[in-house]
């Protein structure tokens, strides 16, 4: 037997007045996805624990099969792993987002999506400028880059907000702060004045594009994440396909192989069949895939409800019906979402999300449709997202 794992990466949500308070899993045409709901087993799941926020790591650790109570450290330190970066005594780690901040105001945790090549411009800049032996800036995809800090322990005891959780909102009330945050503040001003006659900013800015305006540093830890091996925990040899460094970094922390399929990106742009494709025929060398889509919860965070019905469509029919084509007699499906990321709201909530077990030995449960009021109808509820692996797997 054979096991897929597709993270549909912030497509759960809330009602959406405008649309006749239906969420976008609702909204979308997805007939593989429900003709599999129909056949197979639908539930909700809770990949968050009460205590931990409802961050795309600690969920995708859930989904993962590993209790992020017991394993989680925070998730800088798990995507500098992805870009190998050792963390020493002494060190600290940080997310470092190129931002825009308008007035006052965190208009995009993103800078309005900066690509690839922008933000490798942009860190080396800040290395030429304001980098050193103890500071040190890694360009990662897009706007999700890394700055380590060398003798700097106190600097993880600050408190931090993602800039994806103010969305519009002033940001007075959200700059780090109490113990270690001054020098944080300080890189975070510094940043302002490399970036405002950068090249970068000035081609964007004649693009009508918004410009990154400062960085903006959170997620700091000191601890790198042991996990054990997946195959020690589960016997089975994985494999992981995804556009961002946060699965890159949870796979190669569980000793799982990373797919290099071209094509496939954080958002919109990516290629959903050949990452189905490439996926499906690792199958070959491995036993278990974990299939990570980033689009619908770039789309949720932006507010842009079309696009992550589009998303989540484009999911449904290049990835989700290859695999239903396979057949329920030769592999085992998991499908769910991490967190949701509603489009009103443009964060992650705690809410749970809908799950689908589908293939041999998961029967029909009542669900109609792969959606959050389908899965709440069948009463399946699943507390503890992380043993919904050992459910996959050993039925």
């Amino acid at each position: 037997m054979k096991y897929c794992v597709l993270i549909m990466d912030g497509s759960a949500g809330l009602p959406i007045p405008e649309r006749g308070g239906k969420t976008s899993l609702e909204l979308a045409r997805t007939p593989n996805l429900d003709a599999m709901a129909a056949a197979g087993t639908v539930g909700l799941g809770h990949n968050v624990p009460p205590d931990l926020d409802p961050d795309s790591a600690v969920a995708c650790m859930s989904i993962f099969g590993y209790d992020p109570k017991v394993y989680y450290t925070g998730r800088a330190p798990i995507e500098a792993r992805s870009l190998g970066i050792d963390i020493k005594p002494g060190e600290v780690v940080f997310r470092c987002n190129p931002v825009t901040i308008q007035n006052g105001i965190m208009v995009s945790h993103s800078a309005g999506s900066i690509s690839t090549e922008e933000g490798h411009q942009l860190m080396a800049a800040l290395n030429e400028r304001i980098g050193s032996d103890k500071i040190h800036f890694f360009p990662g995809v897009s706007y999700r880059n890394i700055l380590k800090l060398k003798e700097a322990e106190e600097t993880s005891l600050a408190f931090t907000t993602p800039p994806h959780d103010i969305p519009g909102k002033p940001i007075s009330g959200f700059l780090p702060s109490g113990k270690g945050s001054d020098r944080l503040l300080e890189l975070m001003k510094r940043s302002e004045n490399v970036f405002k006659d950068h090249p970068v900013n000035k081609k964007r800015i004649e693009q009508g594009k918004l410009p990154a305006t400062g960085i903006w540093l959170f997620w700091g830890s000191a601890q790198m994440p042991v996990l054990p091996p997946f195959n020690e925990l589960y016997g089975k040899r994985a494999a992981v396909t995804t556009g961002v460094d946060l699965l890159r970094g949870l796979g190669l922390l569980a000793d799982m192989a990373l797919l290099q399929i071209p094509g496939v990106t954080d958002g919109p742009d990516n290629d959903y069949a050949a990452q189905a494709v490439g996926g499906l025929e690792s199958l070959l060398d491995y036993d278990i895939v974990i299939i990570h889509i980033e689009a619908p919860d770039e789309a949720g965070h932006a507010g842009l409800v079309d696009k992550k019905i589009e998303a989540i469509e484009q999911i449904d029919a290049e990835v989700v019906s290859r695999i239903r084509k396979m057949g329920n007699d030769k592999i085992r499906l998991l499908v769910m979402s991490d967190h949701p990321t509603p489009v009103k709201q443009r964060v992650h909530t705690t809410d749970p999300v809908p799950l689908l077990l589908w293939g041999n030995g998961f029967k029909a449960n009542g669900a109609q449709r792969f959606t959050e009021a389908e899965a709440a109808k069948t009463g399946l509820h699943v507390d503890q997202g992380h043993k919904i692996m050992n459910t996959l797997i050993r039925g």
